[in-house]
């Protein structure tokens, strides 16, 4: 089954691989769902939903492996103050759920930021838009499909 994220890069010719995993409520970090679609963690990820100050809702994709670094991100969105939305905000925002929200076809396009890093790998897995789906696509197809900006936006992750 296609969800609109694979639709959109089907629309736009961009070659992808889906990878299905089995799916547990209690683990839902991008580190857990990198081993389980035999991906390193620093090549699989996660998209998160953010409120700037200025800007309204933006969007940001980091490294599984990493935290996003909110004055990073406020910098590189021209906003003074950041702040990730409550869980409970994201599926009325994105129409996805938490776990699920790929940085392709939400319900109202949001301003997508892609970290830097994400060029340093040949092919990088984000969510396809559902728990339990991650596509596998070059950095600068889902750069160019999303329309996204590169920032420097991780930090490494507090243990």
């Amino acid at each position: 089954m296609k969800t609109i994220a694979a639709r959109m890069l089907d629309q736009l010719k961009i070659s992808y691989e889906l990878r299905a995993y089995e799916v547990s409520e209690d683990e839902l970090d991008a580190i857990t769902v990198a081993r389980k679609v035999n991906m390193p963690p620093q090549a699989t990820f996660k998209t998160l939903v953010a409120r700037g100050d200025k800007t309204g809702v933006i969007m940001a994709c980091i490294p599984g492996d990493a935290e996003l670094d909110l004055k990073k991100f406020a910098a590189a969105t021209s906003n003074k103050k950041v702040e990730l939305v409550a869980v409970k905000d994201i599926q009325s925002l994105t129409g996805y759920i938490r776990g699920g929200v790929s940085p392709l076809g939400s319900k109202k396009k949001y301003p997508l930021y892609l970290d830097e890093s994400a060029l340093n790998h040949e092919r990088i897995s984000v969510s396809a838009g559902q728990r339990g789906l991650q596509m596998i696509l070059a950095p600068q197809d889902l750069q160019r499909a999303a329309n996204a900006t590169l920032a420097d936006l991780a930090k490494p992750a507090s243990k």
